[in-house]
């Protein structure tokens, strides 16, 4: 429990009205959100709100009562209660490894899709593990019952509901994939299939009723009339990835002994939809690291780095999301390395093909001082330096500068010629004035670097 002092000082001033309260809640609820408070910000906090809630009642009463002061208050949500991805108020706030917090609901769908960033500092996530944020819900909930609006039950996130009818549809579905005496009839029954996990996104769940399901799907493609047919196997492809977005069916996937090998198979074999559904349902499966590990040991690297080389455009952006998935487990790094990334991505740079992407598989590459030495080797300087003068993108910038900034700690010689494009084009003192947090910082620590060797040369002569 606060000490009665502390709490005091923490409170309201006299002189402060109700928006005094208000400018002063959001900033602390900023700095809670943030993951940056101390226990300190949370007593603060609290006494605030309860100062604000008695400023508020007491207008209402010189007021002479009515809803205009809680309706005032209700159209003005502080923009900490909002959750960043869905802007509604969070029901279930949580925090996530970068210290910022997002209703349980968006950011597991945000990590169900594949993604492994978080969406508002783009900084790369080891895990996705939830943390309930229990001061911010307090707050919200104090917030809403003094505004005359109902925050609802914090729901299971995790209870799959897949009624009976859904189970009999899949299984009569099925029955004709496995067992039509017809090669047209279990055609036809497959695209049913890829249909209704396309449409109906509860219908997903009934996977977990009948995890064997993709094992005796792959299995029937092995009969006379479907083995060769391109379209079977694009339609059984998309079928799993379907199944694969159900953020519950990604390890029963992962665990089918013949799915991630069927998917590398169609990656080497397919038509270039069959390919690139193979890269989009390799990348959802990868948001377990479970998956990541399996799918890099069976070999699914080097077909990937061969479709993002010569695939359709988006074949090439599902390769990419692809293989940034699995390149945020260590072990593949080495893997993408030796299957000749490096080389694909910088031609993609310097083709302007696929830039953002590119340059988001080196930043996070550039972490490892190996991978920086072939980057140097391919001409790197040159092409990130080209890069944060040309790319409109502010996260494309950003990410050159990242790869630049690796570069020059692991190669001073290369500080010359940063150094001598500086001085002709001056893009790294401009990002350090207008780029990305993170772009600002590297920006400036090369700049330092920079300044340092000049100081050393100065005082050397």
């Amino acid at each position: 429990m606060a000490k009665p002092a502390p709490a005091a000082a923490a409170g309201a001033r006299e002189d402060e009205d109700a928006p005094a309260l208000r400018r002063r809640l959001r900033r602390l609820v900023a700095a809670a959100t943030a993951g940056a408070a101390s226990e300190s910000v949370f007593d603060e906090a609290a006494a605030a709100l309860a100062a604000l809630r008695d400023a508020e009642v007491g207008v209402g009463r010189k007021g002479g009562g009515g809803g205009g002061g809680a309706e005032a208050a209700a159209a003005a949500v502080p923009a900490q209660f909002l959750c960043p991805i869905s802007s509604g108020i969070m029901r279930d706030p949580v925090v996530i490894e970068s210290g910022q917090t997002y209703d349980r609901r968006s950011i597991q769908e945000w990590f169900s899709a594949g993604n492994q960033i978080c969406p508002q500092t783009q900084q790369v996530l080891s895990h996705t593990i939830l943390i309930p944020n229990h001061l911010v819900r307090t707050m919200i909930s104090q917030w809403c019952t003094e505004n005359g609006l109902t925050l609802p039950e914090i729901e299971n996130q995790e209870e799959d509901h897949v009624t009976n009818s859904e189970e009999k549809t899949f299984d009569e579905i099925f029955v004709k994939i496995t067992s039509s005496s017809s090669s047209g009839g279990r055609k036809q029954a497959i695209k049913d299939l890829r249909l209704l996990t396309k449409r109906n996104s509860e219908f997903r769940a009934v996977l977990g009723q009948r995890p064997d399901s993709i094992a005796q799907m792959i299995l029937a493609r092995s009969t006379p009339g479907l083995q060769n047919d391109p379209q079977v196997l694009e339609d059984m492809v998309t079928i799993i990835l379907n199944f694969s977005i159900h953020d519950s069916n990604k390890k029963i996937i992962g665990d089918d002994s013949e799915a991630i090998q069927f998917l590398i198979w169609a990656l080497k074999s397919g038509d270039m939809g069959s390919r690139s559904n193979s890269a989009a349902a390799i990348f959802t499966l990868s948001a377990l690291d479970s998956n990541k590990e399996k799918i890099g040991k069976l070999g699914a690297m080097d077909p990937l780095i061969d479709l993002l080389e010569h695939g359709s455009i988006i074949a090439k952006k599902d390769a990419a999301s692809a293989i940034f998935n699995l390149c945020l487990l260590h072990e593949n790094r080495s893997i993408a390395a030796r299957s000749g990334i490096v080389d694909v991505a910088m031609r993609a740079i310097d083709d302007q093909s696929l830039v953002e992407e590119s340059l988001a598989i080196l930043a996070l590459l550039s972490r490892n001082q190996e991978m920086v030495e072939i980057i140097t080797e391919f001409n790197g300087t040159a092409s990130m330096l080209r890069s944060i003068r040309e790319s409109e993108c502010k996260r494309s910038k950003e990410n050159a500068m990242v790869v630049l900034f690796a570069i020059c700690t692991y190669n001073r010689t290369k500080l010359k010629e940063v150094e001598a494009d500086e001085s002709v084009n001056g893009s790294l003192a401009l990002l350090a004035q207008t780029g990305t947090q993170r772009a600002r910082r590297k920006a400036s620590g090369i700049l330092e670097k920079m300044k340092r060797t000049m100081h050393n040369r100065h005082c050397s002569c």
